[in-house]
């Protein structure tokens, strides 16, 4: 008899293929579909937590909350390997917190050959406008990069688009939210509530307290 030998990353995928294709169905027939894509989590353990305490969905077992909770994770998973990469002991020159632990939020800026890191844009613009009072001597910088809400990729702070005011918060509260598409911040600010819409040039320190 022929024995077929399966790889076990095969079997592995078709299980993920598996998994994601029902947490698919969960999502389009009971749940709120609208609020879910608006909800705003860091890991896996805050989403499952939070579909659970708003009730998202209807008649959700175990079994579907986790296929769930992998099919709306599986995008991020992906852009994690796209976004801006942080040392593990990086800490923001602003506020002190580990930057590391907010991915979503990450900006960053290199003086000569460092790279200095911020938990969102608001702290790092702190830091631009006066960086002399976080004992930074240099006030040009080489490179300025923020973090894609909804993509999670870098892009030049300066031709990103910034939603103000709205009801989504980062690490240290109210944030500067950027994006790289115009049509992406418009959508971003009708859906979450959010005041106007800035350019790079157009950001005032009035913004950041």
């Amino acid at each position: 008899m022929l024995k077929i030998v399966i790889p076990l990353l095969v079997i592995i995928s078709l299980l993920h293929a598996d998994i994601y294709k029902r947490g698919e169905k969960v999502f389009a027939s009971v749940c709120d579909s609208q609020k879910l894509k608006n909800l705003t989590y860091d890991d896996k353990d805050m989403l499952k937590k939070m579909i659970i305490d708003q009730k998202l969905c209807t008649d959700l077992n175990e079994k579907n909350l986790k296929a769930l909770v992998a099919y709306m994770s599986k995008d991020s998973d992906t852009k994690s390997k796209t976004a801006i990469k942080v040392p593990p002991k990086a800490k923001c020159p602003v506020c002190g917190m580990w930057v590391s632990k907010y991915p979503k939020w990450v900006a960053v800026i290199k003086v000569d050959k460092d790279m200095l890191y911020f938990d969102g844009v608001k702290d790092m613009m702190k830091f631009y406008f006066d960086p002399a009072r976080f004992h930074h001597k240099k006030s040009s910088f080489d490179t300025i990069k923020v973090t894609d809400y909804y993509s999670l990729k870098p892009i030049i702070a300066q031709k990103a688009h910034y939603v103000i005011g709205s009801n989504i918060y980062g690490p240290m509260g109210e944030e500067l939210i950027p994006f790289a598409k115009l049509s992406d911040a418009k959508a971003f600010k009708k859906d979450h509530d959010g005041k106007s819409i800035l350019t790079f040039d157009d950001i005032e320190e009035k913004f950041l307290y």
